[in-house]
C-alpha cells in the first residue's frame, strides 16, 4: 500500500473520474514518479482484480484509496512496457494501459496552425486514427471541445460507459487519448460533460465513417488504404485550365436515380454493413444501389449520354434522407447508405478511368440541430453563433457556422482539402452561397443583425469563402469551384487577389428563371417576352457562368421540365427539345438534373427512382437521343465552349424578330477560327423561306435539327444543309434561305473556304 499519497486527494480524484468530471487523468493515472520510485495507477471501473505484468513478473495491484483506482510501486519507469490482467464480473482478460501512452498527438505547430485557422490537413490529427504507438497498434482519438468539463470515448469496447475512457485535455481545448489494441470498424462516440454537468453523446465531427441511419455512431476507419489507379487523370486535370474545356454535368441524387429489387423488404447487404431500408420510405421491394452497383450502372449510363462530369448531391453523411443530403452531420465521411469509403473511392476511380469527372455538392452554409451533430457541441455554441438572429436559418430549421472563429473556418477549409485529397474529386458546387453572403437572407426586419458597418453583408462569410477558394486552388489548380449564387453579388468568379470570391464558375440563376418563365408561356404570348431569351447575353461576360437546370426546379409543385411546357404532348416534347438545344448552344457550361435527359413526367421524389419505363416510348427516347447528340456536338465543336467567357465567342445575327419568336446567332472560337450558326424558332409555326444573314459564302451543313424524326419531331428541315445566296440581310452580304421547323433549334456549320475567323457584320 502506498501511504505517502494523501488518501483524501486520491479518493477525490477517483470520485472525479467516476463522475466523469476529470479533465487531467494523466496527472493521476499511468506511471507517476514518487520518492525515487514509480507508482503505476490504472483506472478500471467495476474491476474485481487487476494484476500488472512486466518483465515476466506479475504483481497484484491494490485499490485501497478508491475501489476503481489500482496501483503498485515499481523501482523504475516502465513506460508503456507492461500489460494488465483484469478480472471483472468473473471474466478475465489482458490489455495495455491507455494512460501509459502520454505523448501529445497534436504538436505545437499543429496547435498553432489550427488556432489561427490555417491547418489545411487538420483531419490528419483530429478524429480517430489507426496508428502504431511505441510498437503497439491501436487508435488515437483527438477532439476539439474547449468548453467541456470532461470528455470520454464510448463504444462497444467499453459497453458505451463514459466512465471507462476519460480523455486528457491539452492546450487549446484539445482532448486526446490512445486506446491500444482497438480495431478498425469499432463503433464509438464522444461523451461530453458540460460545465453545468449535462451529458451529450456526439458523433465524431472528423469521423471518416459513420453508421447507416438511423444509427448515429462513428466507425474507426483507416485512411490511405485504397490504391488509386487514376494518376494520369489527376496529372492531366491539374495541368490544364479547368474552364478551357467542354463541361457538361449530369446532376444525380444517388438514392433516387435507380433502385434495385430486394428479397427482404427491411434490410439488404450494403458494402461491409447492412443497410436499414424502412418500408415506408422506398417503394415495396426496392432498395438503394451500392457504390459498386452505381459504378456499373451509372457510369455506363453517363458515358453513353456523353456527359463530361457527374455532380453528386451531397454525399457527406446525413441522418435524414428527406433533406436530400443538405443537412450534414458527417462532414468527413461519404454516406454509408451506399457502402464504405473505399467503395466510394473505387466509384470515383472508375469514373476517371472512363473519362468522367466528379463534382460534389458541398454545404458549408449551415448544419442541422440533430443531437449527435455539431449543435451546442461542448455545452456552448462552439460551431454556431449564439444569437439566432445571425446563427439560425429558421425556415430551414438549421444553424449557421460561426465563420468568425478560426477553428470553425479551419474545420470547413480542411474539409474541402480532404475531399479532393482523399477521394480525388474534381470539383465542388457550393450550395446556397447567397444565404452565406447576406445577414438578412430570408429574415424579416428586426430578425437580423447588421455588420460592423451597418450593412447587410456577412463579412465573415465573405472572408471564409475567399479563404476556402484560395486554399483549394493552391492545392488543386485544376479544380472546379462552382457557386450557387442567386443575387448580383459582384466578382463571384474573380480571383481572390483581385478582390473576388475566388470561384471559377457561377450558376446563372437569371438565365434559368428567364428560360423557364418563357417556355411556360403559350407560344403566342412569347412575342411579347423576347427579352427573356436575349437578356442573358447583356450580362453574360460579367461572370464565368454555368447554365443549370437543377433539382430545385422539379420539386415542390413546380412540375418536371416536360410538364412545365404548354400545349399538347407534341408541343411539350418539342419545347423540351428546343430548350435543351438552346441551353447547349448558349454560352456557358452546362448542368441538368437526372430525368431531364429523357423527359421525366413526374416531379422528382427522393423516395422513388426515375421513370425509366418512359424509355419504352419513342418521344422520350427521342429526347434522350437529342441529349446524346447535343453532348457529342458540344464536345466536338470548340466554338460551343472554347470562348465561353470571351465576348468573341458569341455574335448575334438577329435577336429582334419577336413577331416570329425567332433568334439567330453565331458561336465562335478564336484559336482555330471555328464557328457555327444557330437559329431557333420558339413557336409551333413552320417558317419556310426564312432568311438569315451569314458572314461567309458557301455551303452550310445542317449539323443539328431538334425537329428530326430520330428525336420525335416532324422531320422538317433543309435536306442536310443550304448554300448561300448573295442576298444582303442582317448586315451580311450573304444569307441562307432556310426552312425553320416548329419549336426547333437548328445548327449549321460552314463547309467551304474556311477562314481564321468569320468577319463581323457589314453595315448597309
Amino acid at each position: 500500500m502506498v501511504t505517502s499519497v494523501s488518501f483524501d486527494w486520491m479518493a477525490e480524484e477517483g470520485k472525479k473520474l467516476a463522475e466523469c468530471r476529470h479533465a487531467d487523468p494523466f496527472a493521476v493515472l499511468g506511471p507517476q514518479p514518487h520518492d525515487g520510485n514509480w507508482i503505476v495507477r490504472v483506472w478500471m471501473p467495476e474491476a474485481n482484480e487487476v494484476k500488472l505484468l512486466t518483465n515476466g513478473s506479475s504483481s497484484v495491484m491494490t485499490n485501497h484509496q478508491h475501489p476503481w483506482i489500482f496501483e503498485t510501486v515499481l523501482k523504475a519507469d516502465p513506460g508503456s512496457d507492461y500489460h494488465l490482467k483484469v478480472k471483472r464480473g468473473g471474466v478475465e482478460h489482458e490489455q495495455k494501459d491507455p494512460w501509459s501512452f502520454r505523448e501529445e498527438w497534436m504538436g505545437e505547430i499543429d496547435n498553432h496552425l489550427f488556432a489561427e485557422g490555417n491547418h489545411h490537413h487538420i483531419w490528419k490529427r483530429m478524429g480517430a486514427h489507426i496508428i502504431e504507438n511505441k510498437g503497439v497498434k491501436g487508435v488515437m482519438f483527438c477532439l476539439w471541445a474547449p468548453n467541456a468539463r470532461s470528455v470520454s470515448i464510448i463504444g462497444e469496447f467499453n459497453t458505451w460507459d463514459g466512465r471507462h475512457h476519460p480523455m486528457q485535455k491539452r492546450q487549446g481545448g484539445i482532448w486526446e487519448l490512445f486506446i491500444p489494441e482497438l480495431k478498425e470498424g469499432s463503433l464509438y462516440k464522444f461523451e461530453i460533460r458540460t460545465q453545468q454537468g449535462h451529458c451529450y453523446q456526439k458523433a465524431d465531427p472528423y469521423g471518416f465513417q459513420h453508421e447507416v441511419r438511423p444509427a448515429t455512431s462513428s466507425l474507426v476507419s483507416k485512411l490511405n488504404s485504397y490504391k488509386w489507379e487514376d494518376k494520369e487523370w489527376m496529372l492531366k486535370r491539374d495541368n490544364r485550365n479547368a474552364l478551357d474545356q467542354p463541361i457538361s454535368i449530369y446532376e444525380v441524387h444517388l438514392g433516387s436515380w435507380m433502385h434495385a429489387a430486394i428479397k427482404d423488404p427491411y434490410i439488404e447487404p450494403n458494402g461491409d454493413s447492412r443497410t436499414p431500408v424502412p418500408a415506408a420510405d422506398l417503394k415495396p421491394g426496392a432498395r438503394l444501389l451500392t457504390y459498386a452497383e452505381l459504378a456499373e450502372k451509372l457510369i455506363k449510363y453517363v458515358k453513353e449520354r456523353g456527359f463530361t462530369h457527374i455532380e453528386l448531391m451531397p454525399i457527406s453523411e446525413h441522418p435524414f434522407d428527406g433533406s436530400w443530403g443538405y443537412q450534414v452531420t458527417g462532414w468527413y465521411a461519404p454516406s454509408s447508405r451506399y457502402g464504405t469509403p473505399n467503395e466510394f473511392r473505387q466509384f470515383i476511380d472508375r469514373c476517371h478511368a472512363e473519362g468522367i469527372g466528379i463534382i460534389l455538392d458541398w454545404v458549408p452554409g449551415h448544419f442541422p440541430k440533430d443531437g449527435h451533430g455539431l449543435a451546442f457541441f461542448d455545452g456552448s455554441h462552439l460551431y454556431e453563433h449564439s444569437d439566432p438572429r445571425i446563427g439560425e436559418h429558421k425556415e430551414w430549421g438549421t444553424l449557421i457556422f460561426n465563420y468568425s472563429r478560426n477553428e470553425v473556418r479551419n474545420f470547413l477549409v480542411a474539409n474541402l482539402v480532404y475531399w479532393f485529397e482523399q477521394f480525388h474529386i474534381d470539383g465542388i458546387r457550393v450550395d446556397a452561397v447567397a444565404s452565406m453572403l447576406y445577414r438578412d437572407y430570408l429574415r424579416p426586419d428586426g430578425e437580423w443583425i447588421p455588420n460592423e458597418e451597418g450593412g447587410r453583408e456577412n463579412t465573415e462569410a465573405v472572408l471564409f469563402l475567399k479563404q476556402a477558394n484560395h486554399v483549394l486552388f493552391q492545392h488543386f489548380p485544376g479544380a472546379l469551384s462552382i457557386a450557387e449564387e442567386s443575387t448580383t453579388w459582384p466578382m463571384v468568379t474573380k480571383p481572390t487577389d483581385m478582390g473576388g470570391l475566388g470561384f471559377n464558375l457561377k450558376w446563372n440563376m437569371g438565365w434559368m428563371h428567364d428560360m423557364l418563365d418563357y417556355f411556360e408561356l403559350d407560344p403566342w404570348f412569347r412575342q411579347f417576352h423576347q427579352n427573356n431569351i436575349t437578356f442573358s447575353i447583356w450580362y453574360n461576360y460579367t461572370e464565368n457562368f454555368m447554365l443549370a437546370l437543377s433539382h430545385d426546379e422539379v420539386v415542390h409543385g413546380k412540375s418536371h421540365i416536360l410538364q412545365k411546357m404548354p400545349g399538347d404532348d407534341w408541343q411539350k416534347y418539342a419545347n423540351t427539345r428546343a430548350l435543351l438545344a438552346y441551353m447547349w448552344t448558349h454560352p456557358g457550361k452546362k448542368t441538368i438534373f437526372m430525368g431531364m435527359e429523357f423527359g421525366q413526367r413526374q416531379e422528382w421524389n427522393v423516395w422513388g427512382d426515375l421513370e425509366w419505363n418512359l424509355l419504352k416510348y419513342e418521344p422520350h427516347k427521342g429526347i434522350q437521343k437529342l441529349v446524346d447528340d447535343l453532348n457529342h456536338l458540344y464536345k466536338s465543336e470548340p466554338a460551343l465552349w472554347k470562348d465561353d467567357f470571351d465576348q468573341y465567342g458569341f455574335q448575334w445575327i438577329d435577336c429582334t424578330d419577336n413577331r416570329h419568336s425567332v433568334i439567330s446567332f453565331m458561336r465562335r472560337e478564336h484559336q482555330n477560327g471555328e464557328w457555327l450558326v444557330v437559329v431557333a424558332n420558339f413557336t409551333p409555326e413552320t417558317h419556310s423561306g426564312y432568311r438569315i444573314g451569314v458572314p461567309k459564302a458557301g455551303f452550310y451543313e445542317e449539323v443539328l435539327n431538334t425537329d428530326g424524326s430520330l428525336y420525335g419531331g416532324s422531320n422538317l428541315g433543309n435536306m442536310g444543309g443550304k448554300a448561300t445566296d448573295e442576298w444582303n440581310i442582317h448586315g451580311y452580304e450573304h444569307s441562307l434561305n432556310i426552312c425553320l421547323p416548329p419549336l426547333s433549334v437548328l445548327v449549321f456549320k460552314h463547309q467551304k473556304n474556311k477562314v481564321n475567323s468569320p468577319p463581323g457584320p457589314k453595315k448597309v
